[in-house]
């Protein structure tokens, strides 16, 4: 996995966090659930980088 990956990857888990945080900080049931959204799939595309990793070696 290349770091730029890893980095962008990583970059959207937080994002997602985030949103999910203050969705819920706020009372914003809508902004909580982008924000699960976006972290899991921050978190799907890291899974599927390092499978990637695997098959290369």
């Amino acid at each position: 996995m290349s770091a730029a990956d890893k980095a962008r990857n990583k970059a959207d888990e937080i994002k997602g966090k985030v949103k999910k945080e203050t969705g819920k900080a706020i009372d914003n049931e809508q902004m909580e659930a982008e924000g699960r959204s976006d972290e899991a799939k921050g978190d799907l595309k890291q899974a599927g980088e390092k499978i990637k990793d695997v098959f290369k070696d």
